[in-house]
């Protein structure tokens, strides 16, 4: 068939028809899947049906569309259309436009009233009316409520067309373009001609760059109030999100917005602009100025909603002389005496001071007995309250007394298996809905009476706020980690925050347990944490040994220790590679890559699909990279692929694959498949709360930028039984001697400890501080909250 001029622009491919089935449609992303009967192509095909695929709103079974973009042979399936954009066709007859406006688009639109319209208006009566509503005022039969119905509904349904074309026109792809309009619906091109600067704030995957391209292609000024909002709101979010800041300092912030405008601009902006800003986006509720910090609101409000339940929390004075300290003593001996354990002191200081405080905070690193305090005080908790730790003494509606709680999966199956008692995630225990955000909260508390939780130095201040909240009155808290660990993945240092303000009962376990039993490794993680790498460190040990390699080399050592170890009957459930970094020849992808062959090769009874340039098979490990509530699978995890279905084998005709997760098993078809990856290598902020019986850490030169020492003992302090060490001598030297923690900047500590000291720099600050809570009044911090 020849492309009709008058339709198509010369040289593009389209194709013309009717919808006859929506095959798939994803209502979250909207992609969809369609089959079309086919009435008009750019190209001679010889199928009367062709497969089209494109993101889409719900497209109407049996109606026309010109869908615009390329052919592709798809290996299983064919011939298929791949949709760049498309439109909606109009009714070009008198029959064909009464059936259309007749139909059950327009609600209150009969056959009577459909035929009165074309009467009046001729064949060409949507593009009249849509061009100009004022038309339908001259036909008696269409009232003015029907007209303005009718109005809506042809601009709604031709709109969406013009919208994806004009995207498409200043560069946005299919599938961005498509999130822009599910965010603005009929308002997209508005926005975008008006303002496109609040696309940084209210698309993902949007950035400020990209808007001020948007912005100076229609001639937004370059010293819009609008553009220097955005950078400033871009800037703050970037800092807080990437490098885990609460909040900004001012001069900082305007130092790098001054930064990014001037990038963008040949025309300078002045500091005394972008102040004037900063007090407009305070104003409007979307910064929030404290003194001489900058916040986003929801960072401001969960360090100011943490510092007030943990000062409720303390204030309860209850326990302090709860048991005498002869019963205690005497109920301490009877535990050691049935565990067959003797108790350090300190560690009985912390059993004694978890029992008769409100809070306590319970430090240490890997050997110096955390697990067994634990034990020990929910043990000791039950024998002196009398209390069953068997879930199944309690009635359904009876809670257990004893929460455990944990920030990932896989630290709280640790925590369950150390002290027998069930243990759940934060984000499980507050119930959260995603969107809806959290069922339990300071008015739907969590029950019980003790609340341990453990690994909080992965815990960020989102989440710490949200937990405590939920704590009801007369509830324990213990809170358990290691301060010299990485810090949280999002905003905050909750753990060293809460270690430094100094207003929290704290035991800090310092002898080292483990190292009697001739563990090496808690030698070396003990060594590294003060700064030191031992001189002895390529001697191999019983648990350890450091193989000196190039990274040219690293591909080839990692292969040869893989393959012995598969040979010694060891899984890839044992083994885990660690890296700091994914890109690179010794990078996460390109590990995962070739661990993948060793542990899991290509073979004919095995399935595999390819998604991007990633094969995945039965049998693979993988890595969780979202939060998925509803499916009680959470970002951190790690599953094994159980089942592959291919989309001719499924009513949904999609691709499938099938992970189980510790025996919870998810289905994600191909538009999820970017929320997991390959795990036979993971990052070492992703192996945080977990351990390991086989640990290989490659550590080059080439990882400098990331070679910190808080990262090296991380990565060290995952291994249970073994570590492997593989590469440059020097470089893990450097790293180790690299202290440069990044401190983040929070207000945690002072607003603890109530020492609210102004910064001099307030003194010259170049406009006047707000009070925090102005027009705040009914904001929650959820509001504002970013989903990583």
């Amino acid at each position: 068939m020849q492309e009709s001029a008058d339709l198509f622009e010369e040289n593009e491919r389209f194709v013309k028809g009717l919808v006859k089935v929506v095959i798939f449609h994803n209502e979250q992303n909207l992609y969809s899947v369609l089959k079309v009967r086919v009435q008009e192509t750019s190209e001679e095909i010889d199928d009367k049906e062709i497969t089209v695929t494109g993101y889409f709103p719900t497209l109407h079974e049996d109606e026309t569309y010109t869908f615009f973009g390329s052919f592709t042979n798809h290996p299983k399936f064919g011939l298929q259309f791949q949709t760049e954009h498309f439109r909606k066709e109009i009714p070009q007859t008198k029959e064909g436009v009464i059936q259309y406006l007749s139909s059950d688009l327009f609600k209150g639109i009969g056959k009577k009233t459909a035929e009165a319209i074309v009467d009046h208006l001729g064949e060409s009566a949507i593009s009249k009316i849509l061009q100009n509503p004022a038309v339908l005022d001259a036909i008696p039969k269409v009232k003015k409520e029907k007209a303005k119905q009718l109005v809506e509904a042809l601009v709604s349904h031709q709109g969406l067309e013009q919208v994806m074309i004009s995207l498409n026109q200043v560069g946005f792809g299919p599938q961005l373009a498509m999130k822009i309009y599910q965010t603005y619906q009929d308002e997209t091109l508005s926005v975008i001609q008006q303002n496109p600067y609040q696309l940084v704030q209210d698309v993902e995957g949007i950035g400020f760059i990209r808007a001020d391209e948007l912005g100076q292609q229609i001639g937004i000024s370059v010293k819009s109030p609008e553009r220097i909002k955005a950078a400033c709101h871009y800037i703050i979010e970037q800092l807080s999100l990437q490098d885990g800041h609460v909040f900004i300092k001012l001069e900082q912030l305007i130092i790098e917005t001054k930064k990014l405008l001037d990038h963008s601009s040949q025309e300078r902006i002045v500091e005394t602009e972008i102040s004037n800003e900063i007090i407009a986006l305070t104003e409007e509720g979307k910064v929030i100025v404290e003194e001489d910090r900058a916040y986003l609101p929801s960072l401001f409000y969960a360090e100011q909603g943490l510092v007030k339940n943990i000062k409720r929390i303390l204030d309860q004075t209850e326990y302090e002389d709860l048991f005498p300290e002869s019963e205690f003593l005497l109920s301490l001996g009877n535990l050691e005496e049935r565990l067959k354990v003797q108790y350090a002191p300190t560690q009985k200081d912390a059993i004694q001071k978890a029992l008769m405080s409100p809070m306590l905070l319970l430090t240490g690193g890997p050997g110096t007995g955390k697990t067994t305090v634990i034990k020990g005080i929910v043990e000791l908790y039950a024998d002196l309250h009398g209390c069953s730790l068997e879930p199944q003494d309690y009635k359904k509606e009876e809670p257990f007394p004893i929460v455990l709680v944990a920030p990932t999966g896989r630290a709280a199956k640790r925590m369950s298996e150390a002290t027998g008692l069930p243990a759940v995630t934060i984000h499980r225990l507050l119930k959260w809905n995603g969107s809806d955000g959290f069922e339990h909260d300071e008015n739907n508390p969590i029950a019980g009476k003790l609340l341990i939780v453990d690994e909080v130095s992965m815990v960020d201040i989102w989440i710490a706020n949200q937990l405590f909240k939920a704590v009801p009155e007369n509830m324990q808290v213990i809170m358990v980690g290691d301060e010299d660990q990485l810090p949280s993945v999002g905003p905050g240092q909750v753990l060293r925050d809460l270690l430094a303000s100094s207003m929290i009962p704290t035991v800090r376990l310092t002898d080292i347990y483990r190292q009697a039993e001739g563990s090496s490794i808690i030698e070396l993680a003990h060594e590294i944490k003060h700064g030191t790498l031992p001189t002895n460190i390529a001697v191999p040990t019983s648990d350890r040994s450091f193989i000196q390699c190039s990274q040219a080399q690293m591909k080839d050592v990692i292969e040869k220790v893989i393959k012995s170890a598969i040979k010694k009957g060891y899984t890839s459930k044992d083994i885990q590679i660690l890296a700091p970094m994914y890109r690179g020849p010794a990078g996460i992808d390109q590990l995962n890559k070739l661990v993948q062959e060793l542990f899991n090769p290509k073979a004919s009874t095995k399935r595999e699909l390819k998604f991007g340039d990633v094969v995945y098979r039965n049998g693979d490990k993988i890595l969780q990279l979202v939060n998925q509530p509803d499916q009680n699978v959470f970002n951190g995890d790690i599953g094994e692929i159980v089942s592959i279905f291919y989309a001719k084998e499924n009513t949904e005709k999609e691709d499938m694959i099938v992970i189980s997760f510790d025996g919870n098993e998810v289905t994600y078809t191909k538009q999820d498949f970017h929320q997991f990856t390959h795990a036979f290598c993971c990052s070492i902020h992703k192996s945080q709360g977990s351990e390991f019986p086989i640990v290989i850490l490659p550590i080059l030169k080439s990882y400098f930028r990331m070679l910190r020492r808080n990262l090296i003992y991380t990565a060290i302090t995952r291994s249970k039984r073994s570590l492997i060490l593989c590469g440059e001598r020097e470089a893990l030297q450097w790293g180790i001697s690299n202290n440069d923690s990044s401190e983040r900047q929070t207000s945690l500590k002072r607003k603890l400890s109530g020492n609210e000291e102004v910064d001099e720099l307030q003194k010259h600050l170049p406009f006047p501080v707000k009070d925090a809570n102005i027009g705040m009044e009914n904001i929650t911090p959820y509001d504002f909250m970013v989903e990583s």
